[in-house]
């Protein structure tokens, strides 16, 4: 349920034009624009990932495994959308900057990031989940979303 509301929340923003604030933004309002979607092989990030394509941006898609990035760039690829692929473990420091820098490197600067990486490494009671396991959460939910997202504004700022 959680997940149809955000999903939910996601389209209602990329169908919302910021600057106008007119609705059902035309195919080519983000034309010259560059997406980075974390997680972007699969559910909401792929979705956001098309829907950012089908706007005109082009997108930046990851995972962890490159079988998954491979299958999401065909796909992506079959639908008209300019894309480039890359592995990525955001809750590696490495990961983030090689992802920051082939971004910058192959489409020229960054103006949107879609940080979707997320892990639930524990199901159950949350009174018998364990202090390992917060760590693992806060670590890649929380803190490498920050500093991703402390990687990407500089570029952001860069163009405006």
């Amino acid at each position: 349920m959680s997940y149809m509301i955000m999903f939910r929340g996601v389209s209602r923003f990329l169908r919302t034009n910021p600057v106008s604030g007119q609705r059902s933004m035309s195919q080519s309002s983000l034309d010259g624009k560059v997406a980075i979607v974390t997680a972007s092989t699969d559910g909401i990030g792929l979705a956001a990932a098309q829907a950012l394509g089908k706007r005109g941006a082009h997108v930046v898609v990851s995972s962890r495994r490159q079988a998954n990035v491979d299958k999401a760039v065909a796909l992506l690829q079959s639908q008209s959308i300019r894309v480039t692929g890359t592995t990525c473990n955001v809750g590696k420091g490495e990961d983030r900057e090689n992802l920051v820098q082939l971004t910058v490197d192959q489409c020229g600067g960054i103006d949107i990031l879609v940080s979707n990486a997320a892990v639930n490494p524990f199901f159950g009671n949350i009174l018998d989940s364990t202090e390992d396991v917060w760590d693992k959460i806060l670590s890649v939910n929380v803190k490498s979303a920050f500093l991703l997202t402390k990687l990407v504004v500089p570029h952001m700022e860069k163009r405006g």
